[in-house]
């Protein structure tokens, strides 16, 4: 039950992310329509109909934890001997951590396997073929990248090796955007809130954030998509499977756009991005 509750309280704050994540991106799409009766007229149906699909999702995939909850698994307790009971206190704390970790990475692997199930006809594939779809009018398809929090970071990696020949950390990566969002804090603070109050963030809450980026294996978003394309001077297109066909940070830079997908569905545990490669260029595969 333990481990169900920290899956709905992990789901809970990436659904708190994603809202202002999703307010960032309206925010920027208004902009581009601020001088156009018919853009706006249509961006108004887009951002309802945006919202909408978050709503659904987020109320289907917290039913489905709290389905998960209402069914949990049975354990058998075994009885307790005194040759149990003194090898339990053999184990030392270091052995018991190991052992915990090694718990955790299984049910996460674990979780990630179901999540393939579960969506092997559902709206994970369904985004799969529409990604697929777009990423193929470009000539383009998907290179995977591992899901573990680094996504983002590997995925622009990557394309700076295969477009810009720039091999590029991404300790480095995120050093850069923490640094650069840090050094812009009045363009960056008006988009980001506390996940649990949606105040805006306290100084000491906005130099944690940025720690966080620098030191941790915490997702990145849009505020960090906008940081990496100012630290690289390179201008990022972002293919998803709804809303814009892709969204563009960086147009002002010249050179060739590194070209990533977005990911909603692929799994249970969060956002992902995965990098791309030419459909004929599989020797920078």
């Amino acid at each position: 039950m333990d481990n169900d509750t920290d899956d709905l309280a992990v789901l809970e704050t990436r659904h708190r992310k994603e809202k202002k994540e999703l307010q960032a991106q309206i925010q920027a799409m208004k902009k581009t329509a601020k001088n156009d009766k018919t853009k706006k007229k249509e961006l108004t149906t887009e951002i309802a109909r945006l919202e909408n699909e978050m709503d659904i999702r987020h109320k289907q995939e917290i039913e489905a934890i709290q389905a998960i909850q209402k069914d949990p698994v049975e354990v058998t307790e075994q009885p307790v001997t005194d040759e149990t009971e003194s090898t339990k206190q053999k184990v030392s704390k270091a052995q018991k951590r190991r052992e915990k970790k090694s718990q955790q990475d299984k049910e996460r692997e674990n979780q990630i396997k179901q999540q393939e199930q579960e969506n092997r006809h559902g709206p994970r594939n369904i985004e799969q073929q529409a990604i697929n779809a777009r990423l193929k009018g470009k000539g383009l398809r998907i290179f995977t990248i591992p899901s573990d929090g680094d996504c983002l970071y590997k995925a622009i990696a990557h394309q700076m090796a295969i477009r810009r020949q720039q091999e590029i950390s991404v300790d480095n990566l995120r050093k850069s955007v923490a640094d650069y969002i840090r050094l812009n804090k009045d363009d960056f603070i008006p988009f980001m809130s506390n996940p649990d109050t949606f105040e805006m963030l306290t100084d000491d809450e906005f130099q944690e954030y940025c720690d966080k980026i620098e030191n941790t294996k915490v997702w990145g978003g849009q505020l960090e998509i906008r940081a990496l394309s100012n630290c690289l001077k390179c201008p990022i297109t972002i293919i998803q499977a709804t809303g814009p066909e892709a969204i563009e940070q960086g147009v002002e830079f010249e050179g060739p756009a590194l070209n990533i997908t977005y990911h909603r569905h692929m799994y249970r545990l969060g956002e992902h991005y995965n990098s791309t490669v030419q459909v004929h260029g599989e020797e920078n595969n």
